[in-house]
């Protein structure tokens, strides 16, 4: 009783302090733009998306200094710990940051709080925030408030029903193929035979390279938020999304998260079959994501729930060319899920804060992350996404899109070619964008160059793709050149039509029980993923679900179910206008 005494105190607190600053840390007068001092300026950004903090250097840190005069000094929860710490201390001091990038369902709060700009008077020229005004207008809604004060990411032109993916979908099984391939192509009817393989191919592996390090699994905390998220990548397996909060859904299907045989559970029981049989990386519960990411470009992992994952830090052209690498496992019995395309983009904006200085600037800056310039190198993160800077990484070549040889070590071998000084040397993977943020997708038509920003579609990567490691992979996938194309071919693809929702913010108790919740089951999920037997896992199991609930979890979860079934009901009304509009 007295952790919950402390934490509605805090939340109280908060909130007093956020209606203090709404009176005083608002846009001084949103009539009349501000004057830049055009100086170089270092910007604060508070960025739910990065897996960084501080002062980043490379190559995408000297373009922006030299093209907009900023630092940028980045302010990561993710890095900090995770949660909502860093978010709630930042909100009550009144100053968020000067670039904010977020979940949508805070913009009724900090607009409410005077913490958000409102961009109308620097919008003068903002021709791509102009372009993609149903993403303003979105935030615009939630804002409740005449004005603009932020856009969406990921916005798209594409059909709501068309996969926001290229050619891999964003979740999946992938295995390294080689060595799926040494062990005779074992058939891959479910997860328990997905185990019996990674246990082969881990035996394998350790066989070939003489090494006992090497895992078949290996796992990371840092995008953890109310749940262990590495366990609930399995849910996209079987065409379930976390839709909100702790509700999960296949179509209009409903399931609560913590239900014993929920997907999610199911995901920490294939985690842990794994753990009981040796194939978990002991490392996982410690590790961040830069070190599990070097372990895959060493070879020491061998299963991923995500393309940009194990193809992007394994799959080098050395590598491909001797049949090495990463491709989509057949799990027979998988039903894929893929995010739909999003015209007004998703749950996560960008806005300027209202201490930042020079904000036509930062407006401009954001407008140009929005523009085929500001996509092709902001977004140039890992596989699949866009090529970086044209006459560096790519050119055009009789009319065509292609990679230069210095953009085929970047992307195609692994990233750690070495950056010309003018661009400030370094290595390229050291150098991309720490935004993590994605204003246009990446499969969308670039404008500038008539084929889609993904590179990875280009007709001439196409080619240079085809490599011994593709080859084989086709050959036992019936013919089918992407994982995309096998998926829908055999009907293992279920596309949730992309729409831009934000549930209505949680009343404090509501909220407070689900900070709370969210934590314990976080915490929990770990134990199950590294319990010792099934007796173990089944034991803390039960007990988990007996403390959330005394915490509160049936409440919290029927206001999740509501905002669930109102998304999807936003969801078949997107379909039906898009099909009346087109």
């Amino acid at each position: 009783m007295s952790k919950k005494r402390v934490l509605y105190t805090l939340v109280a607190a908060s909130a007093l302090l956020l209606a203090a600053c709404s009176s005083n840390s608002g846009s001084k007068d949103t009539s009349k733009a501000e004057k830049d001092d055009g100086k170089m300026m270092t910007v604060t950004v508070y960025d739910d998306l990065a897996n960084f903090q501080g002062t980043p250097k490379g190559w995408f840190e000297k373009y922006i200094e030299k093209k907009f005069k900023i630092k940028l000094n980045m302010v990561a929860p993710n890095v900090a710990g995770g949660g909502n710490t860093l978010y709630d201390t930042r909100t009550a001091a009144g100053n968020l940051g000067d670039l904010i990038i977020t979940g949508t369902n805070h913009v009724a709060k900090l607009a409410k709080a005077g913490l958000l700009t409102d961009m109308t008077p620097y919008m003068d020229g903002k021709t791509y925030l102009k372009k993609y005004s149903g993403a303003t207008d979105s935030i615009t809604k939630l804002a409740n408030k005449k004005g603009i004060w932020g856009i969406n990411s990921s916005v798209s032109a594409n059909s709501p029903t068309t996969p926001s993916e290229g050619l891999e979908p964003t979740t999946a099984p992938y295995i390294r193929w080689d060595l799926y391939k040494e062990i005779g192509y074992p058939k891959i009817k479910n997860t328990d035979d997905l185990i019996n393989v990674l246990k082969d191919m881990q035996a394998q592996a350790r066989k070939d390279e003489g090494k006992n390090d090497i895992y078949a699994i290996s796992l990371f905390k840092d995008w953890d938020s109310n749940m262990m998220q590495n366990a609930g990548q399995n849910l996209a397996f079987y065409g379930y999304e976390v839709n909100q909060g702790f509700v999960l859904s296949k179509g209009d299907k409903y399931q609560s998260m913590i239900d014993s045989n929920s997907q999610y559970v199911k995901g920490l029981r294939f985690l842990n079959k794994a753990k009981q049989a040796g194939l978990v990386d002991p490392e996982s519960t410690t590790q961040n994501w830069d070190t599990l990411y070097s372990k895959y470009q060493n070879g020491k992992v061998l299963f991923s729930y995500w393309a940009f994952q194990g193809q992007g830090a394994y799959n080098t052209t050395e590598h491909t060319a001797e049949g090495k690498g990463f491709e989509l496992a057949p799990l027979d019995n998988a039903k894929i899920y893929s995010v739909g395309s999003m015209p007004d983009g998703n749950s996560t904006f960008i806005g300027v804060g209202s201490k930042a200085k020079n904000k036509a600037r930062l407006v401009k800056f954001i407008n140009w992350l929005y523009s085929p310039e500001g996509v092709q190198v902001q977004q140039a993160q890992s596989t699949g996404y866009s090529a970086g800077i044209k006459g560096l990484t790519w050119k055009m070549q009789d009319g065509k899109p292609v990679l230069t040889d210095f953009g085929k070590k970047a992307f195609l071998e692994g990233g750690t070619v070495k950056m010309p000084a003018e661009y400030g040397g370094g290595t390229w993977k050291d150098g991309i964008s720490t935004l993590n943020f994605v204003a246009v997708n990446q499969y969308d038509k670039d404008p500038s160059t008539g084929y889609k920003y993904g590179y990875v579609t280009w007709p001439s990567v196409l080619k240079l793709n085809a490599t011994k490691l593709s080859k084989d992979w086709s050959e036992h996938m019936g013919g089918a050149t992407s994982s995309m194309q096998y998926l829908t071919k055999n009907n293992r693809l279920l596309v949730g039509a992309g729409v831009s929702y934000t549930a209505p913010e949680d009343d404090s108790q509501i909220s407070t029980m689900r900070g709370t919740i969210g934590t314990q089951v976080k915490n929990s999920s770990w134990k199950l993923a590294m319990a010792k037997s099934d007796s173990e896992f089944n034991s803390l199991l039960a007990s988990m679900q007996k403390t959330v609930k005394g915490l509160g979890y049936e409440q919290v979860y029927k206001v999740d179910l509501k905002n669930s079934k109102a998304k999807n009901a936003l969801r078949a009304k997107l379909i039906k206008q898009y099909k009346e509009e087109n």
